[in-house]
This record gives C-alpha cells, structure tokens and sequence, in this order.
C-alpha cells in the first residue's frame, strides 16, 4: 500500500518538477540571450528594447512582437523591410536577417520575449528549425 502511495506522490509532483526544470531552462536560455542581443540588436533596439520611434521599433511591450511567434522567428531569420505598426505606431525600415543557429535564435528571442515587460513562452530550438525548413523550401 505503501509503494503505491510513493507513487502516486512522485507521480502529482511530477508536473511540479517539470516545471522547474522549464523554468530553469528558460532562464539559461535567457542568459545566452541576451549576449546575442547585445552583439547584434542593442545598437538598433536600445539596451532597454525601447527602440527609437519612428525609427526601430520598440521590442519591449511589444503588440508586434509577442503576437506572432513564427513571424518573429523568420524576422530574425530572413529580416524585415516594408511597413508595420508597432504598439499604434508606423515603422517602415529595414533589418537584415541573422547567420545565427537554431538555439541561438530561440535564445535571443526567449531573452527578448521576457525581458521589459513581455512574457512568453520558451521558444525552443525545434520551432526554430520548423520556421527556418518552412520558409526554405
């Protein structure tokens, strides 16, 4: 009786745990993150992430950013250009695209996605690889 009290106990911590190990997983990507950032985005989006208006858009509070997970993962793929509109705001600028891997995109953006003020879920590097096959071929 007792070994099935065990567990059914590990069993209900299970999610618990997992959780934490989500968590610290995010926070580690994060880190790497943000030296990505700093080397390749801070010049344009500000260490804040507050952009310049008119200029580069703002990536903190962002309504842009945070409403399309694949459309951010190709932007930092491939770039942008043309118009958009950012927090009621109109951009129409230019960002070239990124030689970066699979998990150093999902780490710039997981740094992005959940830094000043934004809060997302963990991008992983398959998501990644998913968009960049997607819009290869």
């Amino acid at each position: 009786m007792k070994q099935i009290q065990t567990i059914l106990c590990l069993l209900a911590l299970t999610p618990i745990l997992l959780s934490f190990q989500q968590d610290d997983e995010l926070k580690t990507s994060m880190v790497r993150g943000k030296e990505i950032f700093i080397a390749n985005c801070v010049t344009c989006h500000m260490q804040n992430g507050e952009g310049i208006e008119g200029v580069y858009p703002p990536l903190a509070k962002s309504d842009y950013l945070m409403s399309d997970k694949v459309r951010a993962i190709k932007q930092v793929l491939e770039g942008a250009s043309g118009p958009m509109t950012v927090n009621g705001i109109q951009y129409n600028g230019f960002m070239a695209g990124f030689d970066l891997s699979d998990r150093e995109v999902s780490d710039v953006l997981n740094y992005i996605k959940n830094s000043w003020g934004n809060k997302s879920e963990a991008i992983t590097p398959e998501e990644v690889k998913s968009v960049r096959w997607q819009f290869m071929y």
